[in-house]
């Protein structure tokens, strides 16, 4: 025998951290979704609520401030015996000095015996005003209104009727502020408090994600934990767990417990039927032989061929019992180098190859399958090779996208939860005549044989077959490189 190690690197599944598996189905998408949607809707309101109490509070301050300088103006114009407008109004605010800046107060003649017109050094233009019929004073002879300043800029006027003396003369008082720049400082206050709500919010709802999924975290501990004893690696769920899930891994540790023992129970009434029909079938068997003739022959025949089926199906309810199992664990290597030594003592006439990689493989079951699974194929490629046989075992990545069938390319399908998996190959190959590919389905029939020249029951690949179908894997035949026929099984690996 030779034997050839390949250094093919194992392709590990990365279990996708809790965090990161984002969906809508995950629970942590969900909450931090609903949390983000609310604190925007939140911080909206605020920000809503906040501008416009402000708006409201500088308008009032706006209107508060003409107010005042109009009674300062009022206050600073008087008439002469002329009946001239007279008086030099300081109004304590420089915008009335600069030119077109927005800020503009003007006194006119309101009533007969009244001449002149006094205004501030900023208004280089003069302003019209509505007729009192657009805009009519009110019972206090005082109106208000909003008109276009000389740049274009928006003005909001107050105005006032005041009678100046004994003679009742009267001037037209008018003051005028520039709005634009109250819109502009309230737009200036919006985008300052929109960056820092924005700011806050970000913040907010970084904290509260990571507080979400940190809060999580206890869950993906149980995940872990449930995936150690799902790999053998663990007998139940250890660690420490908040009181919230404490319960859940009790529990789950109970149900495993409770399955432990179903197996097992399982196993051992399997065992007494296997027992208990034992000794009856023989009985059968040998009466049969003893009894001789057409007759013997047949029962002889008949009660052997219920022994191999009640061996086989109570071997598949075995198999089935502890298909994912989490206690079985069987290394591959050394079990197929033990099977490769033996065959090659027994045939020595036949070049046996061995091809195994730098890493361990983990079988996924029971040692005894494994053997009788490689036991059915290696004797049926030394039956039928003409000088050579060659065992190749590697690790293959899949991907299971259901209940944990396989296709041929090493796919789990189904109709269940998505996932990576970690799987083997086993190929053995010979340079035998092989099987064409219309009659490779018809091979894998239990007791169905090719060629009847050949001693055998039929029962080898039928038996491979469902063993590998038990466990989830897949087998394919294929024509060899070597001109005969490839046997490939694919299953699943612990590492």
């Amino acid at each position: 025998m030779s034997r050839r190690r390949k250094a093919e690197p194992l392709k590990k599944t990365a279990r996708t951290p809790l965090s990161l598996r984002f969906g809508p189905r995950s629970l942590a998408f969900r909450v931090i979704a609903f949390s983000t949607v609310w604190a925007i809707l939140t911080l909206i309101v605020i920000f809503t609520l906040i501008t416009t109490l402000y708006r409201q509070a500088s308008e009032r301050g706006f209107d508060s401030l003409l107010s005042a300088h109009l009674f300062n103006l009022i206050g600073s114009v008087g008439v002469s015996e002329g009946g001239s407008l007279t008086g030099a109004p300081d109004l304590g605010d420089l915008r009335f000095s600069e030119p077109n800046s927005g800020w503009y107060w003007s006194v006119e003649p309101a009533s007969e015996g009244v001449s002149g017109e006094l205004h501030s050094s900023s208004m280089t233009e003069a302003i019209l005003s509505p007729s009192v019929a657009e805009v009519p004073f009110n019972a206090s002879f005082q109106r208000s209104y909003a008109t276009e300043g000389i740049d274009g800029e928006e003005l909001e006027v107050f105005e006032s009727e005041f009678v100046l003396d004994a003679k009742n003369r009267a001037a037209r008082f008018r003051v005028m502020g520039n709005k634009t720049e109250l819109e502009q400082e309230i737009s200036a206050f919006q985008r300052r408090l929109l960056t820092y709500l924005s700011l806050f919010g970000v913040g907010m709802i970084a904290i509260n994600a990571i507080a979400i999924l940190l809060g999580l975290q206890p869950l993906r501990q149980v995940r872990d934990a449930l995936a150690m004893v799902r790999e053998g690696t663990a007998q139940k769920l250890d660690g420490r767990f908040p009181a919230e899930i404490e319960p859940l891994a009790d529990e789950t540790n109970a149900l495993i417990e409770n399955n432990k023992r179903i197996v097992e129970r399982s196993r051992t009434q399997v065992g007494n039927l296997a027992h208990s029909l034992k000794t009856p079938l023989a009985v059968l068997i040998n009466e049969g032989r003893a009894l001789g003739g057409a007759k013997g022959q047949l029962i002889a025949e008949q009660a052997a061929s219920m022994q191999k089926q009640v061996d086989h199906y109570l071997q598949r309810a075995r198999v089935a019992a502890q298909r994912d199992s989490v206690v079985y664990r069987t290394p591959v290597a050394p079990l197929v180098e033990r099977m490769v030594r033996v065959l090659q003592k027994l045939n020595p006439q036949t070049a046996l190859t061995l091809s195994l990689p730098a890493v361990d493989i983990v079988f996924a079951g029971e040692r005894e399958d494994l053997e009788e699974l490689l036991g059915n194929l290696l004797d049926n490629a030394m039956k039928w090779a003409k000088s050579a046989v060659a065992v190749t075992v590697a690790p293959i990545s899949g991907k299971r996208t259901g209940s944990g069938k396989m296709t041929g390319s090493g796919k789990m399908t189904g109709s269940g939860k998505e996932g990576a998996v970690n799987l083997f190959e086993i190929s053995i190959e010979d340079d035998g005549p092989g099987i064409p590919e219309d009659k490779a389905r018809e091979a894998l029939k239990r007791g169905r044989r090719l060629d009847e020249t050949r001693p055998g029951t039929g029962l080898g690949l039928a038996i491979v077959a469902d063993l590998v179908n038990e466990y989830g894997g897949v087998l394919a035949l294929e024509r060899s490189s070597m001109g005969g026929l490839k046997a490939v099984v694919r299953l699943r690996s612990l590492h």
